[in-house]
């Protein structure tokens, strides 16, 4: 199943980017399972939602080392609920963390409050369900991404929202309480930047695609959390003392937000523990970097093997996996037409720094 992806090119000049030659095809999924995002557990095993927007029935899957997949949890849990029963209504973002609890984030839709659901991959049992609604969530929430940061108990949501209103959402796992913040930022909005892949600008209900705060990744050590708008140029940190602390009104927390570095239009992200924050930069049809001294480097690029990279998850090995899937040509993206091509994969490469995940 594992292969190497390769792309033949010339590197001119001093700023040419570097080539896909290196990167290693993982595991390769059929027409109905387009990859969403993954998350790997200390023991190895992996997870991945079914992105979404594609339709299918399927939510979750655990990723075999042989490449091939099974419903997961259970068959029940990983399709739509039948009335009040086990299952899940559509999960993109989803981590395990260093007790081995998966936490998926089941988003809100009509007559369904968003909500984050633990499974315990060691007992194979519910562990828990935290509930996201109102006044965390607004009636146009849309609940993308999350950061596990099992050291302070707390989950972090990348709430998209409908561009005037993204915010971070903060959820204490103890008490179940969830704070809403940063809403409509200059950290979390879009920018004006048309989203423009192979030619063409993407389009959300008919509207250019301009997205808000998606990509969201606690380090290793708990201390800093990276975010950013999708449609934006500029990467953010913010400490995780300051996102839990209850005192700091909005204003106070604005101000205790820095500015990490360039970025291009991205969907996920990660972190290793030399402050290395890997986006899937996927109007690019790359993989990239910003660096703890705030540039931004391509470490892949093919318009063949990489449209629109999407999720990260850092391996107990070392490397760093990420989910190509197309997005972009996906019926909610694409006018209500599926165009893609089934380049449905898991890529990985070595992390630039040793890396352990912060969970």
């Amino acid at each position: 199943m594992k292969t190497t992806t390769t792309m033949l090119g010339l590197l001119l000049g001093l700023s040419a980017p570097a080539l896909a030659q290196g990167l290693e095809t993982y595991a390769e999924f059929p027409k109905d399972t387009p990859p969403g995002n993954i998350a790997i557990a200390p023991d190895g095993r992996m997870f991945m939602s079914v992105h979404e927007f594609y339709g299918h029935a399927l939510r979750i899957v655990e990723v075999k080392p042989d490449g091939s997949t099974t419903p997961y949890p259970t068959d029940a849990w990983a399709h739509a609920p039948q009335e009040d029963g086990d299952g899940l209504n559509g999960v993109l973002g989803l981590q395990v963390d260093r007790e081995g609890i998966l936490w998926m984030l089941d988003g809100q839709g009509e007559n369904q409050t968003g909500r984050i659901v633990g499974w315990d991959t060691n007992t194979e049992t519910l562990h828990a369900i935290h509930y996201i609604g109102q006044p965390a969530a607004r009636p146009t929430s849309f609940l993308n991404d999350l950061a596990v940061d099992r050291e302070h108990g707390a989950i972090y949501i990348s709430d998209t929202g409908d561009g005037a209103n993204s915010a971070i959402i903060v959820v204490d796992l103890d008490t179940g309480r969830a704070r809403r913040v940063l809403e409509g930022s200059q950290f979390t909005v879009p920018e004006d930047t048309p989203m423009i892949i192979d030619g063409r600008e993407v389009k959300l209900g008919g509207n250019p695609a301009k997205i808000g705060i998606n990509p969201i990744t606690v380090d290793p050590t708990n201390t800093w959390v990276y975010f950013a708008p999708m449609t934006a140029n500029s990467m953010y940190r913010v400490r995780t003392t300051d996102l839990l602390d209850t005192d700091l009104s909005d204003a106070d927390l604005a101000n205790r937000v820095e500015r990490y570095g360039d970025k291009v239009t991205s969907d996920g992200s990660t972190v290793d523990t030399a402050g290395n924050v890997y986006i899937t930069a996927m109007t690019d049809n790359a993989i990239g970097v910003t660096k703890a001294d705030g540039t931004y480097e391509v470490l892949y690029q093919s318009d063949e093997d990489l449209p629109w990279p999407d999720g990260f998850a850092m391996g107990v090995d070392g490397f760093v996996y990420a989910t190509i899937n197309e997005l972009h040509r996906s019926p909610v993206l694409n006018g209500g037409e599926d165009a893609s091509l089934g380049t449905y994969r898991i890529v990985r490469f070595p992390a630039l720094s040793a890396t352990v995940s912060g969970r």
